[in-house]
């Protein structure tokens, strides 16, 4: 699914990675986890292809993403990657379906087919109720779900989640969670997950912790 080998990444005289290389199955869940400083979100936005390295590789599928032009690589994020951030980055003047459909509009779906497969995701997610509610009109647990629901449009091969109940009480929190492994089940897609949520990273199938720019 995903190897990355000895990644490297510097900014000026700085290296924030050194040498990181680790393996991401079909349909596994993999936490990282490791003091603020350590790595882990350069490394999750090297290996979702929002950032390059300065050393090392990353394949996908098989499919080396540093051998990727601008085009073929936001082609490739656009329907093989999903991601969910903290702050859930919903546009505040569309509607929570409309945020969720944006990905496939990009692909190149119609409206319709979007919408369609929206609802599908809402209704998993258990928010089909809120179908026309504006970011502003949602809890925070279900701006999250409709930030799942975008990530998930695309049906992508792997989810790449940073501190994803960051901004969620211990409820949402819990509820999330435990909504990863559902997803799992129904969609097969393999997530890594950045936090610093102790029991989230727990439940992982396996819990990756970084230190200094290194995996330990």
């Amino acid at each position: 699914m995903l190897i990355a080998e000895n990644i490297v990444r510097r900014f000026d005289s700085l290296e924030v990675l050194k040498g990181v290389s680790l393996e991401i199955g079909d349909s596994e869940i993999v936490s990282i986890v490791g003091s603020s400083g350590a790595g882990k979100t350069t490394l999750l936005q090297i290996l979702g292809t929002l950032d390059r390295q300065d050393g090392g590789k990353v394949l996908i599928n098989g499919i080396d993403t540093a051998a990727l032009g601008q085009n073929e690589l936001a082609k490739f994020r656009n329907t093989q990657l999903g991601f969910i951030f903290q702050f859930h980055q919903l546009l505040p003047e569309f509607t929570a379906i409309e945020n969720a459909v944006l990905p496939a509009l990009i692909k190149g779906e119609s409206m319709a087919q979007a919408k369609t497969r929206a609802k599908e995701l809402f209704d998993v997610l258990h928010i089909s109720h809120r179908l026309e509610h504006k970011p502003s009109e949602l809890s925070g647990g279900e701006q999250q779900r409709v930030a799942v629901a975008r990530a998930l449009m695309n049906r992508p091969a792997i989810v790449f989640a940073d501190e994803p109940s960051g901004n969620l009480d211990s409820k949402n929190s819990g509820e999330l969670h435990d909504l990863f492994f559902e997803l799992r089940e129904k969609f097969r897609q393999s997530f890594v997950i950045v936090t610093h949520n102790e029991s989230l990273a727990n439940m992982a199938d396996r819990k990756l912790t970084m230190n200094d720019g290194r995996l330990i």
